[in-house]
C-alpha cells in the first residue's frame, strides 16, 4: 500500500523550527508500505524554517499575525494532488499541525492549548475520501495490505 507520509515523521528537516521530528514506529511502516514523504508548508511555498502558525476562526495566522492561510491551502492542493497521482491509500500526518493535525490542533493562542479539529491539509485529504492517521494511532496500517 501506498501511504502519504508527513516528511517531518521521517526524520526530513522541514518543520517550522528547521528540524524532523523522527518516528520510529512510523518509519518501521516502510517494512510493508511504500511511504511517500510530503511537507505541505514546503509545497505551499513556506521557508524551512519558518514563524509557527497556527488555525485562528478559519485563517492560519503566525505568530506574528501575517495571514498565511493561502500557502497552507496550495499546499493541501497539491499534497492532495501528489497522493492521486501516485495512488496513495491513506496518509499518516503530524498531529496537531496547522497543516497536518487530525482531530486535535491548537486553538491559535500559541499557548500549546489543544481543541478538537483538523488542520487544511488533513481536512482536504479527509474530504476527499482518504483515511487518516498521525503518528500515535498509525500502527493500525503495520498489517494492512
Amino acid at each position: 500500500m501506498k501511504l502519504l507520509v508527513s516528511a517531518c515523521l521521517l526524520g526530513i528537516n522541514c518543520r517550522y523550527c528547521g528540524t524532523g521530528c523522527k518516528n520510529e514506529l512510523v518509519c518501521s511502516l516502510a517494512e510493508h508500505h511504500q511511504l511517500i514523504p510530503v511537507c505541505p508548508e514546503q509545497l505551499g511555498g513556506m521557508s524551512t524554517p519558518r514563524i509557527p502558525s497556527e488555525i485562528v476562526s478559519e485563517r492560519v495566522i503566525n505568530q506574528i499575525g501575517e495571514d498565511v492561510t493561502n500557502a497552507f491551502q496550495k499546499g493541501a492542493e497539491e499534497t492532495l494532488r501528489i497522493a492521486k497521482l501516485l495512488d496513495c491509500s491513506a496518509a499518516v500526518l503530524k498531529s496537531r499541525s496547522p497543516s497536518c493535525g487530525y482531530g486535535e490542533i491548537y486553538d491559535g493562542s500559541f499557548t500549546g492549548t489543544k481543541i478538537m479539529g483538523n488542520g487544511v491539509t488533513a481536512e482536504l485529504l479527509f474530504q476527499n475520501g482518504f483515511a487518516i492517521y498521525n503518528e500515535d494511532n498509525c500502527n493500525a496500517l503495520r498489517n494492512m495490505e
